[in-house]
């Protein structure tokens, strides 16, 4: 199972991206935020409605310095034939990984061993490759990456301000907190 500050798992994977296939260690995302996305499966119901508000944010996520990276338990190919046949991951311009037996998705502990299948599930990881958020829930329900986003602002906010804190709903620009004892019982 997932835990706030675990290492980012080590391995190397297959991805699909920009129409070629290539592999990448997750270890080489050192020095950035990452953002890994599972999702159970290809040519499905709600995974592309997920990728494709996530790639629509993209930009948003690259200016915090984030590599967002899809994940699930489809081979490369699978990934390939999606990507051209789907009009919503078509124009996703961020990697499909391939975690074909599920070893990243068990490492993190979104995997269902009886449907060889990963939890919906969502992980930040910080740039000295540390998890500093994550959300894992059932696969019948699609997850709103606008939320995802602001979780990313939240802790690209607190690591550079480690004084401050984000309140519930914190956006940027909104008030944070400063943690004291004067604050306790006033809030």
């Amino acid at each position: 199972m997932a835990s706030i500050g675990q290492a980012v798992p080590e391995g190397t994977y297959q991805v699909y991206h920009d129409r070629e296939i290539r592999s990448v260690s997750l270890d080489s995302y050192r020095g950035q935020w990452l953002v890994l996305v599972f999702y159970p499966g290809d040519f499905t119901f709600i995974c592309p409605t997920e990728l494709e508000d996530l790639g629509k944010r993209h930009a948003e996520f690259k200016k915090l310095g984030a590599q967002i990276i899809g994940v699930s338990t489809d081979s490369v190919y699978v990934h390939k034939a999606w990507h051209d046949t789907s009009q919503a991951i078509k124009n996703i311009p961020f990697p499909l990984l391939a975690d074909m037996g599920g070893r990243l998705a068990q490492s993190l502990g979104v995997y269902i061993h009886r449907e060889g299948v990963a939890l919906r599930g969502s992980f930040i990881f910080d740039p000295d490759g540390r998890l500093c958020a994550y959300e894992v829930h059932a696969n019948n329900v699609g997850r709103d990456m606008g939320e995802l986003l602001r979780k990313l602002q939240a802790s690209a906010f607190v690591r550079e301000n480690g004084s401050e804190v984000c309140p519930s709903g914190w956006k940027p620009g909104d008030r944070t907190l400063r943690p004291s004892l004067d604050l306790v019982g006033k809030i």
